[in-house]
């Protein structure tokens, strides 16, 4: 399993596509996105879902966490299952979310990846998608990585997606990880 960390626009989601046409073998990508697309849209407009702020700023609510851990706990299992599994997420609370993953996916072999942007850069991307609250990008550029360790990082401000791939790729294949 591979967990890929970054903030908004910082390139996680093509790491992921590159990382799936990397591996030979099938890899599922699941993310935060996933999940929130999947929910109630009563649930994407504020306190008790996941609320957008005009500046960026993301909030969460009891509900949210609810279906949220359910939702961790559902990716685990399908790691358990044998799934090989590559999630795309924003750890708004740091140390804190990762927490929350690393009890679900105790005994699994995990390779936790931290994804960087230069916040410039990846405000740069959030304004070309379109389809991004303006500051999301640049206020989870840094906020997202506190307080965190990673078995290997990457910078898609200074390097192409598909060559971070290959270099999570290879930090793969060199620990036999992947799999349950």
């Amino acid at each position: 399993m591979i967990v890929l960390n970054g903030g908004s626009s910082s390139g996680k989601s093509g790491i992921a596509r590159c990382l799936q046409a990397v591996f030979g073998e099938p890899w599922l990508t699941l993310g935060v996105d996933t999940l929130i697309d999947a929910m109630p849209a009563r649930l994407r407009l504020g306190d008790e879902g996941i609320g957008f702020a005009d500046d960026g700023e993301v909030t969460v609510g009891g509900e949210f966490r609810g279906i949220e851990d359910a939702w961790i706990d559902g990716v685990a299992a399908m790691a358990r299952a044998g799934a090989r599994v590559i999630v795309d997420e924003v750890f708004l609370g740091g140390s804190e979310s990762r927490a929350r993953w690393e009890k679900a996916l105790h005994g699994l072999d995990v390779v936790w990846v931290g994804v960087r942007c230069d916040a410039a850069v990846a405000a740069g991307r959030e304004l070309a998608r379109g389809d991004r609250v303006v500051g999301m990008a640049e206020a989870q550029a840094d906020l997202v990585h506190r307080d965190m360790s990673y078995d290997i990082e990457v910078d898609t401000a200074s390097t192409e997606a598909i060559e971070c791939a290959k270099t999570i790729a290879s930090y793969v294949a060199s620990r036999g990880a992947g799999r349950a």
